[in-house]
């Protein structure tokens, strides 16, 4: 399935100028979120990682369902205040502010290889927080695992050194 052909396009979203791309459509249609669960665990058939991160919060969806599928722990690398145990924690810079992420400080060790998956990777911020906090608590990144990836935005080159997986790619105006 071509999941362009499922993907919306809401021009001036959330901002004059830009095209969000919107994924609910898959979410909403059994057979395309299928497609993606199952195209999504193609792309790593062959990375060897012991445990999933998922990014908050649509990371979540995406990551939860494969997990099950391949038999591997899940972790979530939440928004801060979020996670009721103690906590490791990144900040980071994003185009309009700052965030940080945190994660349970004995969710990983060393050893651990780690798959991080979220949805889309844009500009990268995230996604090398991300990288960051699985370093800080001890473990590898296996690869980075996404849905869409803005191929124009360069986020690929912020993770530098780490396979980068993404099963849609938007380049210019598609």
């Amino acid at each position: 399935m071509d999941l362009k052909t499922v993907i919306r396009d809401v021009p001036d979203f959330p901002q004059p100028g830009i095209l969000f791309r919107d994924i609910t459509p898959v979410l909403e249609r059994p057979d395309a979120f299928r497609a993606a669960l199952d195209g999504l665990a193609d792309l790593i058939s062959a990375t060897a990682f012991d445990k999933i991160a998922a990014l908050e919060s649509r990371g979540f969806i995406f990551a939860a369902p494969l997990a099950r599928q391949l038999g591997k722990p899940l972790i979530i690398l939440r928004k801060p205040g979020k996670l009721p145990g103690r906590t490791v924690s990144v900040a980071y810079d994003l185009e309009y502010g700052s965030a940080a992420l945190e994660a349970h400080d004995d969710s990983l060790s060393a050893g651990d290889k780690v798959l991080i998956v979220d949805d889309l990777l844009a500009t990268g911020g995230t996604a090398a927080a991300a990288q960051l906090l699985v370093t800080r608590l001890g473990a590898t990144v296996a690869a980075q695992l996404f849905l869409v990836e803005l191929e124009d935005l360069e986020g690929r080159s912020r993770l530098a050194g780490t396979p980068v997986f993404s099963l849609v790619k938007y380049s210019g105006d598609g």
